[in-house]
């Protein structure tokens, strides 16, 4: 089915309206709070939702009350599967997603959705914490992987890391790849390139903005840094798992 014209129309609309998006990379580090079992952080982040919960997002349907279980139902998703980057078991992860969904499906005024919204995110946020801490990762290095995900939006380095914790490279190098189980530029990637599956499947940035917003030095490289890991293009795992959700938000999607 041929969107285009419709396409057109929205984003008309939306620009006479003066609407604007959350930026990408604002939505996407409340995201990496969960992931770090930063509860603080994401009570802070839970409070500011609350004050601002539809600034920067799409109307997915004339009752709000769908409205806001279509978005509640994409956050969800998104959570858990930063959560299973994160270390929480995927069956864990995904099961308390759909135990979450169905409690929103059973919502009856818009405002108990962003209510459960905030629940949902200490519930998540809190079972990652309980999973860093029995992970027996170091300190250093624990800090270096917060350090990774607050500046995904740059080109990263291995001597940037290094002396953000005061010290030498190759002994962050060696500490890093023991307890990760990668080097820390490989890890780098791999991060950079779970939040873009994340965003592809998500939202409807563009795959230009999600290869700026993430550092990589053009669309080209971004393409080719995600190939070699997914074995597909941007825009072929954006076709192919977007579809998954259609259901959901299907206007944020195409």
């Amino acid at each position: 089915m041929n969107t285009n014209r419709e396409l057109n129309y929205r984003l008309f609309i939306q620009t006479e309206e003066d609407f604007r998006r959350t930026e990408i990379r604002s939505e996407f580090r409340r995201y990496d709070d969960i992931r770090n079992g930063d509860i603080e952080k994401v009570r802070r982040n839970i409070e500011e939702i609350k004050a601002h919960y539809y600034e920067g997002k799409g109307m997915l349907s004339d009752s709000l009350l769908r409205n806001n279980q279509y978005h509640f139902a994409i956050g969800v998703g998104i959570i858990a599967r930063v959560c299973i980057d994160g270390g929480m078991k995927h069956n864990i992860a995904y099961t308390l997603s759909d135990i979450y969904i169905r409690r929103g499906d059973k919502c009856r005024e818009p405002q108990e959705l962003i209510e459960l919204t905030g629940v949902m995110m200490t519930d998540f946020t809190e079972r990652m914490a309980d999973i860093r801490k029995a992970s027996g990762i170091s300190l250093h290095v624990r800090r270096t992987v917060d350090y990774i995900y607050e500046n995904l939006h740059i080109p990263l380095t291995l001597k940037m890391a290094a002396e953000h914790e005061r010290l030498d490279q190759s002994y962050l190098s060696k500490l890093f790849a023991k307890e990760m189980g990668m080097p820390i530029k490989a890890y780098i990637l791999k991060a950079k390139v779970t939040t873009a599956q994340n965003i592809l499947i998500f939202s409807d940035f563009s795959i230009a903005e999600i290869a700026v917003s993430l550092g990589f030095s053009s669309q080209s490289a971004f393409a080719a840094a995600f190939r070699k890991i997914t074995g597909l293009t941007p825009l072929q795992y954006r076709n192919r798992y977007s579809e998954d959700y259609s259901l959901i938000g299907s206007d944020r999607l195409k």
